[in-house]
């Protein structure tokens, strides 16, 4: 009985026999899994940008109510993404009865004039906080009977950037402006968004909220998406 104690002792202590390979570490399996958590967007749409950046972009609406209640964990994604990550915006049109598709044009006529990205936030409280573009009835809790207008909007970023209500409306009837809202929309059904907010990683991968499970997975999903494309 002693030797055969001995034996079996000493068979675990050899190295390269099966004790050893027992102590192999084994790969640890991603838990982010493709279909379920993340899905593919084929064909992927090219950002653009130059080689080693990748690009995040949230698509989004100031007058969708999600939208609103991600903002926080939108400044904790943007303060904690690397250098080469490159954060953009997607303004969506698809819910008119909620006057979305005012607030794309006012986003993308502020984007061409320069004052999207600093008047960002302050969008979203003008709807949610301060009621100035609000597009619910406060007393009622349904929709405004008169919902914000492009007028509204220019008064807005008058007030808070100095451009001219007459020379923000006039920019959102431009040939540019228009285009670039086709452009949006192509991308948009290019990406299958079909809620906000949703992200797209470097035009090949589409996230939401939920798919994450939560806002807090969704900045770490997003962020080992960022991972795999910085490869």
């Amino acid at each position: 009985m002693k030797l055969f104690v001995s034996m079996v002792a000493a068979f675990f202590l050899i190295p390269g026999i099966f004790g050893a390979a027992c102590a192999a570490p084994v790969p640890e399996a991603s838990k982010w899994v493709e279909g379920r958590n993340y899905f593919p967007i084929v064909p992927a749409r090219p950002t653009g940008l130059p080689a080693g950046k990748v690009q995040v972009t949230e698509v989004f609406s100031y007058a969708c109510p999600a939208c609103n209640q991600f903002q926080p964990y939108m400044r904790k994604l943007e303060h904690g993404v690397p250098a080469n990550v490159v954060i953009d915006f997607l303004p969506a049109s698809f819910n008119p009865a909620e006057d979305w598709p005012m607030f794309q044009l006012a986003y993308v006529t502020a984007q061409a004039l320069g004052i999207a990205d600093k008047n960002h936030d302050a969008m979203f409280d003008a709807v949610w906080t301060t009621g100035e573009l609000a597009t619910t009835d406060p007393s009622s809790g349904g929709l405004k009977a008169h919902m914000p207008t492009i007028e509204d909007a220019a008064r807005f970023y008058e007030k808070r950037s100095g451009v001219p209500v007459a020379k923000f409306v006039a920019m959102s009837k431009s040939f540019g402006v228009d285009s670039q809202v086709r452009i949006d929309e192509e991308a948009i059904k290019q990406f299958g968004v079909d809620r906000t907010p949703t992200f797209v990683v470097n035009g090949k991968y589409r996230v939401q909220v939920e798919s994450a499970g939560g806002a807090d997975g969704l900045i770490e999903l997003v962020n080992w998406l960022v991972a795999k494309e910085s490869k």
